[in-house]
């Protein structure tokens, strides 16, 4: 990092050619510098012994411990001798074990007593844990030896290296004190005042107390200063990036008053939720500056608001389902108009809740289903209703008093159907109604509904002796339920309560509306008070399951409609708005996503969802229409060219394509914004390629569903200011996960595939995930990395120290032994990257159609795919995907009313890291918990690899998930810096601490983003 002459000095000249090979090769590590920046990863203290009965199978340890038997045993008839040696720490045991003429140093070593660090990859044989000639360095005397009381020695603290098989900790500890003195010239790159200001210690004092400390004390404050010098250095590179792009001229890009956005807003049922509406100003307003915008957005990006397709919506006719719904359908709206539908949005299936509002009355809908609701008595006081989820309403339901705080304002009457002559005069029937009102009498002008209700109230309606209530009594529960409907019809409030024989129907109307016809009843009608508005009180919010939705827009200012029982409803989108805009200003706009499955169907719901607005340039587009057009590798030659005529020429204002976008070939009229899908699958290079088209740097916005900690936020996308739409997925219907060992336990996973035919007995399908599609072709057909993979074979210790005993499991191989095995009988198919599109879209198509039972495939399926009927998920060699990748393909199943299973398959044993990384995954399915997990078992350096964020593994000491505060203060210090010296001119400390960071290669990486 402080990369100085001194510093720079190859270790080979330092250490010896032998060992600066193996640092270079295993480590990474080639200077001075660079050994002195290779920290302990704990310490052992003098006598302490460290607890072996916690230690992880498979993995290279270094353990302080104490010999408790040795013993030479034969075998081969007496011709072989092995050498087993237990150690203890009182909380387990380990037997090490030496085999032929390498028994003998050991055996006159290793007595019962001696206290050594031993250092090997931990093992299971015979059902105990054991090392394998592991690798030792006696400790010396015992501190409580009478001849070492007071040793050099004593209560030292032993530091513990990060090791190879070849190469143990002690051996790393011998070659840093070789070094150590170099440290004196380590150049400081903390300003003094920063350092000063926190406490710090310099960083020569750190880098001695982190080797070779005395006590606790110089470990902690060694590690504080060094946490601050990762921190603070990455938080500048950062900052000075954002400030670069800050001077970056850009094209505004302001949408323009009637223009594609306008009319797409017009026909979406659109009022946002609060975060919405937060993000969508965020992203405007970077979108009208002149220099790039840069953002991330967290979070579901799709539209929602959805209600179930049984759920009824009311028309001129009367009510109508939901699932029945197209455009241009006429609907009525909460003032009593007409307007047509403007767009239908099928949504799949999602989790339903059912609002009980004062009434009894329910309606059913999505979380994310919008109401435009007002709170106790503000009506008349003249306050705008606001507009809430289902969410934020349930999750703050009641007044402190235990009244509802949120009221649903009445729908204005509206005449139902023609205005004709009846079968029956209404209120003649009313008279005589016995146990239903028919339909015909119901779906009809509000005049003859209300003759209607006055004949039965005439008949059989009471009056409430001490207020202005009117209650009905029926012995049939259908015409109470018919009475309360054309009271809810005309405005009023109608309550079904079950009494003893009867069901009494309480009602109150509107004014305009008088209840009786008799005199001696209407007379005693009281008048209603002023302030009665006829709302109701949402009471209850039930979650019911899963069933499918869609959401529908309607023309109208209001963007509402009348749902079930009368209830006044609104509907809604955030990236396809930022796109729209860009268009409107003369810029097209360009969404890179990671599969050809998402492209297409990224391309499908834009289309559909743009309706007309998507034609342009074809007969029936609209006036403002822009053309969407698709581009992937594997599209057809002729489709390709017109793709990018439309592209060149600026007649696709929005292209949703794949890698195929990045091609030199690809060209555009006027690059405006690049969104980037699921950017953890893209690599800086790809990205930048692709703003590379723009004729002025292009705007990013780079969106991920999947949770980042704020911390890592900060950390790895710290170039990038942040949006997040908090309204994150609720969890799904329930997915049960279970981890299946294969290797210990056979028979699970004998019943992992009866599980799978159990559910496809019950109607429903399955998912197999491999890691591999393994047919003739080498997916790995890079000549370095096979050079490399064959170097890899021949050296025998390195194969064993890796715990890939076998090849990934295939696609290919595993559907056919399905096929023959386990689930032989059932629709198997397989569904991988390398088929051609329309293939793909042929399998994708008969699995979604309940074709196909079972679908053997990659990770092709982890994101875009829905199929609502699919309720299991085997994962085979499941240890060899992360901890994102499974959430995202277990989010695949438990997507309909049916709960979802999701089956771990490993062969990794138990006490290995792998198998807790899975243990974890089955346990939670909070994002935010398992980014969390992933990250606290992973190196950091995986996290901020150069794909990711530009900067080489450089985090050594600060902990991304543990150290927040000091990354969010090194942020702010490190802009007040930037901002105060951009070139660092007054720093040149910090300056070479950042050289040495960000060589120039790397430097082109941070530049490209």
């Amino acid at each position: 990092m402080d990369l100085v002459p001194a510093l720079e000095e190859p270790l080979k000249k330092v250490v010896g050619p032998a060992t600066a090979k193996v640092m270079a090769e295993h480590l990474d590590l080639h200077t001075v510098g660079d050994l002195l920046h290779h920290y302990p990863r704990r310490y052992a203290e003098r006598g302490e012994l460290t607890r072996l009965a916690e230690l992880p199978l498979d993995e290279h340890v270094t353990v302080v411990a104490q010999v408790a038997s040795a013993r030479i045993l034969t075998f081969n008839g007496g011709r072989g001798q092995r050498l087993e040696v237990t150690i203890t720490d009182g909380s387990g045991q380990v037997q090490l074990v030496f085999f032929g003429r390498g028994i003998h140093k050991p055996h006159k070593d290793l007595l019962p007593g001696t206290r050594a660090m031993f250092a090997g990859k931990v093992s299971v044989f015979n059902r105990k844990m054991q090392l394998a000639h592991p690798a030792y360095e006696l400790l010396k005397a015992d501190a409580d030896d009478v001849g070492e009381a007071v040793g050099s020695w004593a209560g030292a603290l032993l530091p513990i290296y990060p090791a190879t098989a070849k190469l143990e900790s002690w051996k790393i500890a011998k070659s840093v004190d070789m070094v150590l003195p170099s440290a004196q010239e380590a150049v400081d790159p903390l300003p003094p005042a920063l350092r000063d200001g926190r406490g710090l210690v310099p960083l020569t004092e750190a880098l001695l107390k982190i080797h070779r400390p005395h006590s606790k004390a110089d470990v902690a404050a060694a590690r504080d200063r060094l946490k601050w010098d990762e921190a603070f250095v990455l938080q500048v590179a950062l900052a000075r990036r954002r400030y670069a792009d800050a001077q970056l001229p850009a094209v505004a890009r302001r949408p323009k008053e009637g223009g594609l956005l306008d009319a797409f807003d017009a026909k979406l049922p659109f009022t946002l939720t609060e975060g919405q509406e937060k993000v969508s100003k965020e992203i405007f307003d970077d979108l009208a500056t002149e220099h790039p915008m840069h953002r991330l957005l967290q979070g579901e990006v799709g539209s929602g608001k959805a209600q179930p397709l049984d759920s009824l919506v009311l028309t001129p006719e009367g009510f109508r389902p939901m699932g029945d719904m197209r455009p241009g359908d006429l609907v009525v709206v909460p003032t009593g108009e007409t307007a047509p539908v403007s767009g239908v949005f099928p949504q799949g299936e999602r989790e339903v809740w059912r609002l009980t509002l004062s009434d009894g009355s329910s309606v059913e809908c999505d979380d994310e289903h919008l109401w435009i609701v007002g709170t106790s008595g503000d009506g008349h006081r003249g306050q705008s209703p606001k507009v809430l989820t289902t969410r934020e309403i349930r999750l703050d339901l009641f007044e402190a008093d235990g009244s509802s705080k949120w009221h649903i304002p009445a729908a204005a009457p509206a005449d139902l159907g023609p205005d004709e002559p009846l079968p029956l005069d209404p209120y003649l029937l009313g008279l005589q109604v016995g146990e239903f009102v028919p339909e015909i009498f119901k779906n009809t002008s509000i005049k003859n509904r209300l003759a209607l209700l006055q004949g039965l109230l005439d008949t059989d309606g009471t009056i409430e002796p001490d207020g202005p209530g009117i209650s009905l009594s029926s012995a049939s529960l259908r015409l109470a339920e018919d009475v309360a409907w054309l009271v809810r019809s005309l405005g009023g409030r109608a309550r079904v309560l079950p009494k003893q024989a009867a069901f009494t129907v309480s009602i109150a109307l509107p004014a305009e509306y008088p209840p009786f016809r008799l005199t001696h009843k209407a007379e005693r009608v009281r008048a209603k008070p002023q302030d009665d508005t006829f709302r109701r009180g949402i009471r209850s919010a039930e979650f019911i399951g899963r069933k499918p939705v869609q959401c529908i827009s309607v023309a109208h200012p209001s963007s509402a409609y009348i749902t079930d029982n009368f209830t006044v409803t609104h509907n809604t989108m955030v990236a396809l708005r930022a796109m729209l805009a860009v268009v409107d200003a003369g810029g097209q706009a360009a969404m890179l996503a990671p599969t050809e499955v998402l492209a297409q169907q990224h391309h499908r719901s834009i289309v559909e969802m743009m309706g007309e607005l998507a034609e342009g340039g074809m007969l029936g587009g609209a006036d403002q229409a822009t053309k969407v057009t698709l581009l992937t590798g594997s599209m057809g030659a002729a489709g390709r060219r017109q793709a990018l005529l439309d592209l060149v020429t600026g007649e696709a204002g929005i292209v949703i394509g794949t890698h195929a976008l990045i091609e030199d070939k690809v060209q555009f009229h006027d690059l405006g914004l690049v969104v980037v899908d699921e950017q953890h699958r893209f690599g800086v290079e790809q990205r930048d390629a692709l703003r590379g088209k723009g004729k002025q740097p292009p705007h990013l916005l780079v969106m991920t569903a999947t949770p980042i900690p704020r911390t890592v936020a900060m950390t790895v996308f710290g170039d990038l200011e942040t949006s997040v739409l908090d309204q994150l997925p609720a969890g799904r219907s329930p997915i049960a996960s279970h981890v299946v060992p294969a290797q210990d336990k056979p028979h699970f996973l004998a019943r992992a595939w009866e599980r799978v035919r159990e559910e496809v007995e019950k109607g429903h399908q399955a998912y197999v995930v491999c890691p591999r599609i393994g047919d003739d072709v080498d997916e790995s057909a890079d000549p370095k990395k096979a050079k490399k993979e064959a170097k890899k074979k021949a050296d025998k210790a390195e194969a064993e120290a890796t715990a890939e005993k076998r090849p990934p499991l295939a696609v290919l191989d595993v559907a056919e032994q399905l096929a023959r095995g386990p689930l032989q009988g059932l629709r198997i198919e397989v569904l991988h990257g390398r088929m051609q599109p329309d293939d793909k879209d042929a399998v994708m198509r008969r699995f979604a159609a309940g074709e196909t039972q079972v679908l053997v495939a990659t990770t092709v399926i982890e994101v875009g795919v829905n199929v609502p009927n699919a309720t299991a998920m085997v994962i085979m060699d499941a240890d060899r995907f992360g901890v994102s990748q499974l959430h995202q393909l277990r989010g695949r199943v438990g997507r309909g009313s049916a709960a979802g299973l999701c089956l771990l398959v490993t062969d990794m044993p138990e006490a290995s890291p792998a198998r807790a990384r899975l243990g974890a995954v089955a346990s939670t399915t909070d994002g935010f918990e398992l980014s969390r997990i992933d990250l606290e078992q992973r190196r950091e350096g995986d996290v901020l690899g150069q794909a990711q964020s530009g900067v080489r593994s450089s985090l050594r000491m600060l902990a991304v998930i543990e150290d927040e505060e000091v990354i969010a203060a090194a942020r702010d210090e490190a802009v007040t810096v930037v901002a105060d010296d951009p070139d660092l001119e007054r720093l040149p400390e910090l300056r070479t601490a950042l050289d040495a960071l960000l060589d120039a290669e790397r430097e082109q990486y941070l530049d490209k983003g």
